[in-house]
């Protein structure tokens, strides 16, 4: 027999399963259809009886997985995707720490429900309370299109930012009755959901809704302006074909399968001028008035406590798009490089990487490449973050995930998403083995991490009996403990390097 749960739109019934009650699909706003497809997310309609909460709501429209990661199946998808789930030991009055899951996936990909991301073993080793999100992707949760179609209907930029806000809203004024803490919630994030969790640290309307943060594997850098954001809408209403002034009544008529299509095609041309993300949140006049990283160094994240970090290999993942980059020679790497970092002497910051690397790690250019895209793009943007926040909040720490993976005969390393399934507890899923290995070790690493998360969600300290003395980053030791085969904590590692960015990220 399910618990019943009231909330403020009316009763959910969700499923009794291995000590644990869970309720799935449950709505936090209106459904996003029609005129509303590019408004800010309204209040839920209240509804009579009690709704059903056993099955995932449908995910996020979306264009097909690219990474060939394992538990990333996002089911169903359709407009009506402004649900979440909440996993729980007991539906009581118990005030339990909440842990608010954001999924990543280039802001284009993703969902709440995907199996990498089951709460059950969080829950249930933590005594907590998690919850999982959808929120709108792609052109329906980060075109902006308020300036270039001014009479379209409730046009916004940041729809899927203020998704995100609505779902923190209804935990605060919901999550008692599932037996969750609202005074006591952390954010946590990888990708772009560690990207959006960097967001929500500069957001004023998300402040007080969350008391932690964790970012993992994305930071506060990513944003667009509104004349960027406007000049991607542009060249998104040309390829689709629809005029701004014939916005308004178009617009919310085409079905998403057409507007997928028309990300799908210009996609990478649109990656070519704004870079790796070319949908991505807003730096407007309304919910993000100032770029995150600038917001919370002035302190708009306040008090809040932050747990920081990346892989040591993130863009070995994404090397597997780029085949050439593993046998280029270094002329092709800084020509490639030259491309992406305008303005740096790339020659100069290659023979750097080659020179702290000489004796310890590989130097050929291909594995030059990796690192200095690893730094660039995740390791360094944390690292600001942490600088940005450590006069603000009381307990602040940095990370380093060094397990590496045993796919591709461990050409991987420790690449980008290695953590979730450690984080989660979810490496037995079917097929996360051929990505993080089994054995002994593994169960360990998962235990060291989730008892880490679980930790800092409960007093904002993740240091415990099963790790090393985990002291807080200050920047004169940047203290930072690394995750692996033997987890171990070290004092500014990779220095050399860290330093070539001063004064570029």
């Amino acid at each position: 027999m399910g618990a019943i749960v009231d909330t403020a739109a009316g009763r959910v019934k969700g499923a009794e399963e291995e000590g644990l009650q869970v309720f799935r699909g449950l709505p936090y706003a209106k459904s996003p259809r029609g005129e509303l497809r590019f408004c800010a997310p309204l209040a839920l309609e209240p509804w009579a009886g009690v709704r059903d909460a056993s099955g995932f709501g449908p995910s996020a429209p979306q264009n097909s997985m690219l990474l060939p990661l394992p538990g990333m199946d996002v089911g169903e998808t359709d407009e009506d995707c402004l649900h979440l789930n909440v996993w729980t030991p007991r539906a009581d009055d118990g005030g339990r720490p909440v842990l608010f899951w954001i999924h990543g996936g280039a802001f284009v990909i993703g969902s709440g429900s995907q199996s990498v991301y089951d709460g059950a073993a969080l829950a249930r080793r933590g005594d907590a309370v998690v919850v999982t999100i959808n929120y709108r992707l792609g052109p329906l949760g980060f075109l902006y299109l308020k300036d270039l179609c001014p009479d379209l209907p409730g046009a916004t930029g940041n729809a899927g930012i203020r998704d995100q806000i609505a779902a923190l809203e209804w935990v605060h004024d919901n999550i008692a009755g599932f037996g969750g803490d609202p005074d006591n919630v952390t954010i946590f994030g990888e990708s772009a959901g560690g990207m959006s969790v960097g967001t929500l640290l500069g957001v004023p309307a998300a402040h007080g809704l969350f008391r932690r943060a964790i970012a993992q594997s994305g930071a506060s850098h990513n944003f667009h302006t509104r004349e960027s954001a406007t000049q991607a809408a542009e060249t998104f209403l040309e390829t689709l074909g629809v005029s701004p002034g014939d916005a308004a009544g178009q617009l919310p008529q085409i079905p998403a399968s057409k507007l997928l299509d028309i990300q799908r095609q210009i996609f990478f041309r649109l990656s070519s001028t704004f870079g790796l993300l070319p949908f991505q949140p807003l730096v407007d006049d309304d919910v993000l008035p100032a770029p995150a990283l600038d917001a919370i160094r002035a302190g708009n994240a306040e008090g809040v406590d932050v747990l920081v970090g990346s892989t040591c290999d993130e863009w070995k993942l994404f090397g597997m798009f780029d085949p050439d980059a593993r046998t280029a020679d270094a002329e092709t790497i800084v020509e490639k490089l030259g491309g992406r970092i305008p303005g740096v002497d790339v020659a100069a910051l290659l023979a750097t990487y080659a020179r702290a690397r000489e004796g310890r790690l590989p130097t050929d250019p291909a594995s030059l490449f990796f690192a200095i895209e690893t730094d660039r793009i995740f390791r360094l943007p944390a690292i600001r973050l942490a600088e940005a926040q450590r006069t603000h909040g009381e307990k602040l720490y940095m990370y380093r995930m060094d397990w590496c993976s045993p796919a591709l005969e461990g050409r991987l390393g420790a690449c980008h998403a290695i953590e979730l399934p450690f984080v989660f507890g979810t490496y037995a899923m079917p097929g996360a083995e051929l990505f993080v290995g089994k054995g002994a070790e593994v169960r360990a690493l998962a235990d060291q991490m989730m008892d880490a998360w679980l930790g800092f969600a409960r007093s904002g300290d993740p240091g415990h009996s099963g790790l090393p003395n985990w002291p807080r980053y200050e920047l004169d030791g940047r203290e930072t403990m690394t995750f692996g085969a033997e987890s171990s904590l070290l004092s500014d590692p990779d220095s050399a390097e860290r330093l070539v960015w001063e004064g570029l990220i």
